[in-house]
């Protein structure tokens, strides 16, 4: 059977350090419930984003949606189309309203020129995500929800490790949440993570964690169960040891991509933001069929007939999907639109043979001839 190049792979630490990190927990059975290991690697996770206060939580879809929770919001929150499913659907599922906001068609992240328009009488937030590993207009943000009284709630998947401006993404709007997801530049198999500055957000967030449990006789919320068990603490801890060495393999990566497919008409490459450094999380590729000759599926075709498997991401956008069928006009959103039917995120991962990125490459553009 040919080799299959997929668009990700998890990073693993050697398995002997794995084995040698999770030795402890049989001597004390201590499983779950926020034990040693989730202790070390929250402290140890605060260290490395710089950020106040952080929650390690079971994904990071729950630390959305339990964020948004705690926040004990109602009404109209502004986000943006241009996201994973979790991004919508946490708002949702807090009997929340999402209202759309345009993206840039530079960066893809929200296009904080016109929150503005979008805001209500019944706005309570705003909900932006750092795309791909790009980072959001977040003064610009950040000065609107301080002029309107609103909450901002970054979804930071996309942005472990990520600094603007010498700071870390974490640091950034009232709560920002991480993806620990096993696909992340940094793992814990499942896991996710909410970054705050506010302490009794914090409490209000690990009750909310842990059935809305105040202590042992005391139950005073509904909450869910979202914690972080001592395996996946386990992983995490390993996998810190080893983050910056990941990036620096990640960039070698997308270092040759840019090197072979940058300046070639009709395709648009991923930005190198002013103030950002970056963690080189995806590789996204827009395709003008005009100019390139192909469009974005038949691309995706092609590289698929050799065995190499990259993704519409995203695509296609959450104001389109089958479960909001009539509720949103994706007229609004037309660059998002635009830039979903376009986008295609080639295979990146840190231990990605630069000959593989160069048969890539070489398949792409030998479209061309």
């Amino acid at each position: 059977m040919e080799k299959k190049i997929l668009v990700t792979r998890s990073s693993l630490p050697p398995i002997e350090e794995y084995i040698d990190e999770i030795k402890d927990i049989w001597d004390s059975h201590w499983l779950t419930n926020m034990g040693e290991k989730h202790k070390a690697l929250q402290n140890g996770l605060k260290e490395y984003l710089g950020v106040e206060n952080i929650d390690l939580l079971t994904n990071g879809h729950m630390a959305l949606e339990l964020s948004l929770q705690a926040l004990n919001l109602q009404g109209e929150v502004i986000t943006t189309p241009f996201t994973f499913a979790s991004t919508t659907h946490a708002i949702v599922r807090n009997r929340l309203t999402p209202v759309f906001c345009d993206i840039r068609p530079d960066d893809f992240t929200m296009d904080a020129d016109k929150i503005e328009s979008l805001i209500t009488d019944r706005t309570c937030a705003i909900m932006p995500v750092h795309v791909y590993g790009n980072v959001c207009d977040v003064e610009k943000i950040q000065k609107i929800a301080d002029k309107y009284g609103l909450k901002v709630i970054y979804d930071a998947a996309h942005t472990f490790g990520v600094k603007y401006k010498g700071q870390g993404t974490g640091t950034f709007g009232d709560v920002s949440c991480f993806s620990f997801h096993a696909t992340k530049v940094f793992h814990t198999i499942e896991g996710g993570a909410a970054c705050f500055k506010d302490e009794e957000l914090g409490r209000t967030l690990y009750r909310l964690k842990n059935f809305g449990i105040k202590n042992e006789e005391v139950v005073d919320g509904v909450g869910a169960n979202a914690k972080m068990n001592e395996f996946q603490a386990a992983m995490g801890l390993c996998n810190l040891r080893h983050i910056d060495a990941e990036i620096q393999k990640r960039k070698a990566v997308v270092e040759r991509y840019r090197e072979r497919l940058n300046g070639v008409e009709g395709i648009q490459l991923n930005p190198v933001q002013e103030h950002v450094m970056s963690n080189y999380a995806y590789f996204p590729v827009i395709f003008h069929e005009k100019q390139f000759g192909f469009t974005r599926n038949e691309v995706h075709d092609r590289l698929a007939q050799e065995n190499i498997f990259s993704r519409k991401y995203f695509y296609p956008l959450t104001n389109t999907y089958d479960c909001f069928h009539g509720a949103y006009d994706v007229s609004e959103t037309p660059v998002a639109l635009e830039i979903s039917r376009r986008v295609l995120t080639l295979p990146l991962y840190a231990d990605l043979p630069l000959e593989e990125v160069d048969h890539i490459c070489d398949i792409i553009l030998g479209m061309r001839n």
